[in-house]
């Protein structure tokens, strides 16, 4: 039986144990900043003894996973080496960061312990817990971490795919730009039907459905040739009538039309110089001629 030790059990902890306990893992030991959220958790997961700091305890189990928020990780490593100490040698210690690499781990390292991350590239509500069947989960470390990494991938039903850790920023800025992005974009489209008379049910109803189509277009058959709309058809009259109306919206939402429709026809039109020289002039013109 594999056992596991999770520090700083929040949404992806507490997912990942539970997945983990289900498949007959044993849970040692969940610990994050208090003990009523450390007894939730480990009341979440189904397993594990609860505390409120790192102790000597969490090293009982075969792996260690680190999955607290980014900016308290440096400091966490750093907390959890000083108790270790000797322990860590020989201890597979992961983190479940996108955006940071192995390196954040260094002060383990340092006593012995092999270190790596592994990240489900999937959004985590707290309402409930998302499937990782199919889930693809970036894994790096050195060769002990990353072997653990995709064997625990694996389990999870998910895809573990092994990247440089240099390049790690850049893997999680995708997720950013089609999830965490995502929802900004739908929330301002929700509201600009509301300010025309939509009520809020009605607007979700009203662009759900297109999402989903424009999802399922370009699983079948690929953004390209899914795409549509005004920029794909070269109609930018129509995207000068779209940014003018738009004026009347706060900037942030004009900067991002303009700034989206500029992005698609650099990545998806078949003459990107010419779409993107005639959008410039469109949004131009949209503005009465200001520069």
């Amino acid at each position: 039986m594999r056992t596991i030790s999770i520090i700083g059990a929040g949404r992806v902890g507490c997912t990942l144990g539970k997945r983990l306990r289900e498949l007959g893992w044993r849970i040692v030991a969940v610990t994050t900043r208090s003990k009523a959220t450390s007894l939730r958790a480990a009341r979440t997961i189904g397993g594990g003894s609860a505390h409120a700091k790192i102790t000597p305890d969490l090293f009982a189990a075969d792996i260690v996973l680190l999955a607290t928020p980014d900016d308290a990780m440096a400091d966490v490593a750093q907390e959890l080496a000083k108790v270790g100490g000797k322990a860590c040698r020989g201890e597979i210690i992961l983190h479940t960061s996108g955006a940071l690499d192995r390196s954040v781990l260094a002060p383990l390292a340092r006593l012995g312990a092999h270190t790596g991350s592994l990240h489900p590239m999937q959004t985590f509500s707290g309402r409930r817990l998302p499937k990782l069947a199919g889930v693809t989960f970036a894994v790096e470390g050195d060769p002990v971490a990353r072997r653990t990494a995709q064997g625990i991938a694996r389990a999870l039903g998910g895809v573990p795919v092994a990247i440089d850790g240099r390049d790690k920023p850049e893997y999680h800025a995708t997720a950013l730009l089609v999830a965490g992005s995502g929802f900004a974009l739908i929330e301002s489209a929700v509201q600009m039907l509301m300010r025309i008379g939509f009520k809020r049910r009605r607007a979700m109803q009203t662009l759900l459905p297109l999402i989903r189509q424009m999802l399922d277009n370009v699983e079948r058959i690929g953004p390209r040739a899914a795409w549509t709309g005004p920029v794909a058809r070269g109609d930018y009259a129509i995207v000068a009538k779209h940014a003018k109306a738009l004026r009347r919206y706060p900037r942030e939402l004009q900067q991002s039309y303009a700034a989206l429709a500029l992005l698609a026809g650099r990545v998806l039109s078949k003459h990107p110089a010419a779409a993107i020289k005639s959008l410039k002039r469109s949004l131009k013109n949209s503005r009465g001629g200001a520069s």
